[in-house]
């Protein structure tokens, strides 16, 4: 007796799992940046999630003193009040159970110690190696600050790039504190001033020159701030018009706004504490529209802007919506907008980034996302196939590959890598 064919939704779940991800946007570095990359247990249980997470729980616990402690301790902590004392449901604490289970260690023997054994065992490239594997990510696009000494110091060093690292030219000081941005060109040799002068211009477009042609980035980006708009004589305004944008189209660069964060709401909790803020629809349509020769990447933190960012794309062939930011990165999230995307702009979106800041996020935040994404592509195909149309395996590869970055490559005007 001949088997049955399988069925459309276990051929969706097979192709996505064998198809390989471009993660279009991590926080990650490759091995030869040293410490920068993050990666093993006590860096999954110290993220800042988590830690934020955990102090809902520690009422009794200082700040300061959490943060004084050393990153095993700090671990330990988390560990115990969020996987021990409570049940790990929050999305950021089951990653690290489907991590450590991805990675073939025992999660019923909740053992720390043994978890730490296998991580520290591994070298930075074993376990980049590992982690790329097991996530079935091919290519990785980091987040690159010229403004950050430590980063700044692998560049001047020389630091190698691994092939699957590439890089994205990061530029939020520009928009978010100018006078700080002054202080730090004007050491790297730039002569630019506070005031807005021709000259200030051309140094801040040589400090881009310089950086795109060092780093070779894919795009240029920047979180924007809660209070940027577009048009306005306002300084951070003119910086992208002026001398941002015209590198992004000189350069034949993207550029990618990321926008919705209000910066430490509650700065005790330090990287854990920034919060979210209203986006401003106007200001990313006036952008757009005004620099239809610049392709623009925008992803948002709120919920409530995202299908106004879905018509905005339906008008401008140059607007890529991107992923599910931070805290939209809950399965709640990814689904809804996974479905609203695909609603409104089919397969010509980019579903989602992992963000990654530790290595070893990227293999549970892609688990969690392939079975959604499996979920919705069977709901939509499945609805197309109701009306008698059929879907060839080469196809459901093609619009999956898209979805996994080939979309993105495309955008780039590059071949996949």
């Amino acid at each position: 007796m001949n088997k049955p064919a399988p069925s459309l939704s276990a051929r969706i779940a097979w192709i996505i799992a064998q198809t390989p991800i471009t993660d279009i946007h991590t926080h990650l570095y490759p091995p030869t940046f040293g410490p920068l990359l993050l990666r093993g247990i006590d860096e999954l249980l110290t993220y800042h999630y988590l830690v934020a997470e955990m102090f809902r729980w520690r009422t009794d616990l200082d700040y300061a003193a959490f943060f004084a402690l050393p990153r095993a301790a700090q671990a330990d902590i988390v560990w115990h009040t969020l996987f021990l004392d409570h049940a790990p449901v929050s999305e950021s604490a089951r990653g690290v159970l489907t991590t450590l289970h991805a990675c073939g260690l025992n999660v019923a023997a909740r053992d720390l110690a043994a978890y730490r054994r296998f991580f520290a065992g591994l070298s930075a490239s074993e376990h980049v190696d590992l982690a790329m594997r097991l996530a079935k990510v091919k290519t990785v696009v980091l987040t690159n600050d010229p403004f950050d000494d430590a980063e700044r110091a692998c560049w001047d060093k020389g630091a190698a790039v691994d092939a699957r690292f590439h890089t994205a030219l990061r530029i939020d000081l520009l928009f978010a504190d100018w006078p700080a941005a002054v202080h730090k060109l004007r050491a790297m040799g730039f002569r630019v001033t506070r005031a807005w002068t021709p000259a200030t211009a051309r140094a801040l477009h040589r400090f881009l020159d310089h950086w795109i042609t060092r780093m070779q980035p894919l795009y240029l980006m920047a979180s924007l701030p809660p209070a940027f708009r577009a048009p306005s004589r306002a300084l951070p305004a003119r910086i992208l018009d002026e001398v941002v944008l015209p590198a992004a189209r000189a350069h034949q660069l993207p550029f990618a706004m990321m926008i919705g964060c209000n910066r430490q709401v509650n700065p005790d909790l330090r990287l854990a504490g920034d919060g979210i803020a209203p986006v401003d629809m106007a200001t990313i349509e006036h952008v757009v529209a005004k620099h239809r020769a610049v392709n623009f990447m925008v992803t948002l933190l709120t919920h409530e802007s995202q299908q106004a960012l879905c018509i905005l794309a339906r008008k401008f062939r140059n607007l890529l919506p991107f992923g599910c930011w931070w805290f939209l990165n809950s399965p709640l999230y990814i689904e809804e907008l996974t479905r609203m995307r695909l609603e409104w702009l089919g397969a010509s979106m980019i579903p989602q980034h992992s963000d990654a800041r530790v290595l070893d996020q990227i293999i549970y935040k892609w688990a969690h996302t392939k079975t959604i994404l499996a979920r919705v592509l069977a709901d939509k195909y499945g609805a197309i196939e109701q009306t008698g149309w059929r879907l060839g395996d080469d196809e459901l590869r093609r619009e999956i590959a898209g979805l996994l970055g080939g979309t993105f490559w495309r955008f780039l005007g590059r071949a996949d890598a």
